[in-house]
């Protein structure tokens, strides 16, 4: 009998250990923020059992994506659903529109589809500094009419309404996180959102990304941006900071604590690392970044002004979106954990299943192996080529040329040649995609592919790209949805690119 109780004993033991350690991973919650900017997404039942393979079971939408929130409906997946700024000034001022919009994208979907909402972003950054002030009247009124709405619908209990914030929101006086507090120009209106978020139990969320502190300040010391180890610890009366994440994170704890806020629950929205674009993104430092923080979160841990923890942080980003703007760098397409077909692109533990690494999708379908290339007849000095490659880029995503980035041992026929390919694929290798004037571009069977540059095929979509135009390539004529300013500014740094290599 003895023996036997032993057992029983040693077998809950052993039950409540491992559901510690689920609890310990888990408490601080590691979610990813699910982009939808993308001109070939992965199918969204394909992307979810992808979600469900790694363990994530927390989800961040910018926006109420019908198809995202389709295929996430009854997979018992945590979601948050954003605002964007732009509805913000209807639903400040038009209760109706409030109601109306909880209505479509929230109750919609939690009633007949079964999406497991919980949370509610309204607006995203909204007090940024470069946004002058345009939403600082807004916020709270949306903030507020949003709350209302889902009291009237009966999801107050279960969806909570936020505001990401970004990090510049508060500031501190002394280099230090004890000298932290909101921002001056906006410290009154923060207060009362503080409040009113307070108030209704929901929790503040802050985006905290220390890939942008150092791509701002060349002079920023780049170990700091990372978890394993600074040369120059900061200390702040006996706590000590050894990293960007820790001291950001609590210059907000001091800033709410001074304010009388010190048991508000604080989420980071979005925080990651980017690899492309850019020469200090690329898989090692994203690696090095993304895992330093699992690891360092792992147990349960948190920071110096918090060190129990835990801390809910959703990574930016799941997936590569080939469709985002581009003007805050060329970087903004390359965030994913999974490259734009869900293959990982590193080696990456996140705690969450007993594999260890990232899981990729199963049943993804790509389209031929063939890609467009420069032919091989070509004349580099054939005006066609600089007006050829201007139109593919005008039109597809070529932020993987440039320096320091993955493609940046192409030479001239090279880049030339991954511009026509990314064309190609984005629309869906038809053929006049690659029937570029004068006869300057061939498909190829042959992958040329090239070191750390990747030709990519293109996967198979049911929201795939629009058609091609009816022009075709080299007509001036584009299909892309990008911004006429994000467009611009893409065009002009590869037509730079292409130009030196030429010469």
């Amino acid at each position: 009998m003895g023996r036997f109780l032993y057992g029983v004993v040693r077998s809950m033991v052993v039950v409540m250990v491992l559901i510690l350690m689920v609890v310990c991973v888990n408490g601080n919650s590691i979610g990813v923020n699910w982009g939808t900017q993308a001109t070939h997404p992965l199918p969204g039942d394909i992307l979810v059992q992808m979600l469900k393979d790694n363990g994530i079971t927390k989800v961040k939408l910018f926006e109420p994506d019908e198809y995202a929130l389709k295929a996430l409906g009854k997979s018992g997946i945590e979601v948050m659903i954003g605002i964007p700024n732009d509805l913000l000034a209807s639903l400040s001022t038009d209760m109706k529109s409030a109601e109306n919009w909880v209505s479509k994208n929230l109750s919609s979907y939690v009633s007949s589809h079964g999406v497991n909402v919980r949370y509610v972003a309204v607006g995203n950054e909204p007090f940024l500094k470069t946004l002058n002030g345009t939403y600082d009247a807004m916020t709270l009124p949306a903030l507020q009419n949003i709350q209302s709405a889902l009291i009237k619908a009966g999801l107050a209990s279960q969806v909570k309404v936020t505001v990401p914030l970004n990090a510049d929101v508060y500031e501190t006086s002394s280099d230090v996180p004890s000298g932290g507090d909101f921002r001056s120009d906006i410290s009154d209106l923060m207060l009362k959102i503080v409040k009113f978020l307070n108030d209704n139990a929901c929790p503040v969320t802050i985006n905290i990304y220390p890939f942008i502190s150092l791509y701002n300040d060349p002079n920023f010391p780049a170990d700091y941006a990372f978890f394993d180890g600074f040369s120059s610890p900061l200390d702040d009366n006996g706590k000590t900071y050894t990293n960007v994440f820790d001291a950001n994170y609590d210059t907000l704890v001091w800033s709410l604590e001074k304010n009388g806020y010190s048991n508000m629950s604080i989420i980071v929205g979005e925080v990651g690392w980017p690899t492309d674009g850019d020469n200090n993104a690329n898989p090692t430092t994203a690696r090095r970044f993304n895992q330093g923080l699992v690891s360092h979160l792992s147990g349960g841990k948190g920071t110096p002004m918090r060190p129990s923890g835990p801390i809910d942080v959703y990574l930016f980003s799941l997936i590569d979106e080939d469709d985002k703007s581009i003007l805050p760098g060329n970087f903004e397409r390359h965030w994913g954990i999974f490259n734009y077909d869900g293959t990982p692109k590193y080696q990456l533990n996140l705690g969450l299943t007993k594999v260890g690494s990232l899981i990729p999708p199963k049943g993804v379908e790509y389209l031929a192996k063939k890609w467009c290339v420069l032919s091989s007849t070509a004349n580099l000095s054939d005006p066609q080529v600089v007006s050829s490659v201007s139109y593919a880029c005008g039109n597809a995503d070529c932020t993987s040329l440039g320096y320091g980035t993955s493609c940046s041992n192409l030479d001239a026929q090279g880049n030339i040649s991954y511009a026509f390919n990314m064309y190609y694929q984005e629309q869906n290798q038809q053929d006049k995609a690659c029937q570029f004037p004068n006869g300057i571009s061939t498909v190829t069977t042959k992958d040329p592919s090239a070191g750390t540059c990747r030709f990519i095929v293109q996967i198979k979509s049911d929201a795939g790209s629009k058609a091609i135009s009816s022009a075709g390539p080299g007509s001036g004529s584009g299909s892309r949805s990008c911004s006429v300013k994000a467009a611009a500014a893409n065009l002009l740094f590869f037509m730079v690119i292409i130009v030196i290599t030429i010469l």
